[in-house]
């Protein structure tokens, strides 16, 4: 059986699947990267998956969220809503000091397991995926800085700048692929071949809300009414679409789901105050769901992931900062 592990974009609400994942990690007494053979994710949920994929425990990412998490989203002053029309609401910098800290100076070419993380080219006007070298065609990205994955999958319009790197001008992933199940099944299937029947996916959100919208409302919707909910609808059609591609492709009973509802506590994409009860409801979901989970994906390691290109032997594996992930 082939295990596919998926993490959904969704700002400083990545503390809630980081949870979910550190308590299981709790539960198997060991790191949970080594129980998958692919591992997606999208804007924040790409820097989770890289960190999997890396080697890297949820543990630790979870302690990277508390502890860089702050910094990432400082409290705005009043003037900061003015600023907002000329200029994203936060900078990069303080995200690249944490990813600096947390990744180091290693390559995609030294993750551990298969790894995709989209991103959005502008330079180039077209979708990307980030990729491990698991297929022979694949020669470039392995050599690639995971920072630089990091910084280009996050960037969300409005509340980031844009990514400029040496290869293009990049924006966050979850323009068009927040949830990123569909692209694990259709690269499962398609670039590495895996019998559709074989594979399992644990598809985590960052939690989920109902769309604010006024359908009782017997006048038509305008500009000034859709502007504050367009992005939501979107989102939330995209992942839908996602899930029933998923279904479609491999069938409803091999995709664990795990997105609560939180309509009640209206958490933010940069809200700080609410990572206790982020961590704190991904661990309780982790509890509930451990049975259900354990016998399909917890039986025993994935088998070793091999890539088609290594980086250069003057490149070696370079080790993680001394002082570790909790020093962000």
């Amino acid at each position: 059986m082939r295990r596919i592990l998926t993490i959904d974009g969704g700002g400083i609400k990545g503390v809630f699947p980081a949870a979910f994942l550190a308590e299981l990690e709790d539960w198997l007494g060991e790191p949970i990267y080594d129980y998958f053979d692919l591992i997606a994710g999208t804007s924040t949920g790409g820097i989770i998956a890289a960190g999997l994929a890396l080697g890297q425990t949820a543990g630790e990412l979870l302690q990277l969220y508390k502890e860089a998490g702050p910094s990432i989203f400082p409290p705005r002053k009043v003037t900061s809503s003015l600023r907002r029309l000329l200029r994203a609401k936060y900078s990069l910098e303080p995200l690249r000091h944490a990813l600096d800290k947390a990744f180091g100076d290693r390559r995609i070419g030294h993750c551990r397991k298969r790894l995709l993380v989209p991103a959005l080219d502008l330079a180039a006007e077209r979708v990307y995926i980030y990729k491990t070298a698991h297929h022979p065609s694949l020669v470039r990205d392995y050599k690639v800085p995971v920072v630089d994955v990091g910084l280009a999958t996050v960037a969300a319009p409005t509340y980031f700048p844009i990514h400029l790197s040496d290869d293009g001008a990049y924006v966050d992933g979850s323009l068009w692929a927040r949830n990123p199940l569909a692209l694990a099944v259709v690269e499962a299937i398609g670039v590495l071949g895996w019998a559709r029947e074989d594979i399992r996916v644990l598809s985590l959100g960052c939690t989920s809300r109902h769309l604010d919208i006024a359908w009782d409302r017997r006048v038509s919707f305008g500009t000034s009414y859709w502007a504050a909910r367009i992005a939501d609808v979107f989102m939330k059609a995209q992942s839908s679409s996602a899930i029933a591609m998923a279904h479609t492709l491999i069938g409803s009973h091999s995709v664990y789901r795990i997105s609560p509802d939180t309509s009640a506590q209206r958490f933010t994409l940069d809200g700080i105050r609410h990572i206790p009860e982020l961590e704190a409801l991904g661990r309780d979901e982790a509890q509930r769901a451990v049975d259900d989970l354990g016998e399909v994906f917890f039986a025993a390691p994935a088998a070793r992931f091999t890539p088609c290109h290594i980086l250069d032997e003057d490149q070696p594996p370079l080790p993680l900062p001394a002082s570790g992930i909790a020093a962000a």
